[in-house]
């Protein structure tokens, strides 16, 4: 992924007003992003554990950026595991969260919103990279190739924000 600005990330939003734009959280370390090994610029917001988002480059180069409510969950046992719907990641101890995203137009200010199962951390990209492991889970085993991973995971990835902008 290209390295952006908070302008950059601002202006991307599609499924929330300016303003909420302007009030969202921005990652302080922005400079220090390991920008070649992102498939797309996820974090949770700082201020407001609640709230993430997710910025990620279209195919015509232009960016797509959501905002996200993540939904609290009862504590699960450590033997739980859960797996994130993009980077197919196994997570235990609350690793993967329920994430939804307002729809985009008419559809998205009568309340409509689509959810997926994510990375906590939305660290997909480092943890198919193997820069970061899941507790207690990880990448599953599969024949496939890295570059075979990362294109399921932009799949996955486009697919959901085609669900949003729907």
């Amino acid at each position: 992924m290209r390295p952006l600005t908070e302008h950059d990330i601002r202006a991307s939003f599609i499924n929330c007003s300016k303003g909420e734009a302007k009030r969202a959280g921005l990652p302080q370390d922005l400079a220090a992003q390991p920008w070649d090994d992102l498939d797309f610029l996820g974090w949770r917001d700082p201020g407001a554990p609640e709230r993430a988002y997710l910025i990620a480059e279209r195919d015509d180069g232009s960016l797509a950026g959501l905002a996200l409510r993540v939904t609290s969950g009862a504590a699960r046992g450590f033997t739980s595991r859960s797996m994130c719907s993009l980077c197919l990641t196994t997570h235990t101890s609350g690793g993967v969260a329920l994430m939804t995203a307002r729809r985009t137009g008419e559809s998205g200010r009568q309340g409509n919103s689509v959810g997926q199962y994510l990375c906590a951390d939305l660290a997909c990209s480092l943890y198919l990279r193997g820069r970061k492991e899941a507790a207690g889970g990880g990448v599953v085993e599969e024949s496939l190739t890295l570059a075979d991973k990362l294109a399921r995971t932009r799949v996955n990835l486009r697919a959901f924000l085609d669900k949003v902008a729907a």
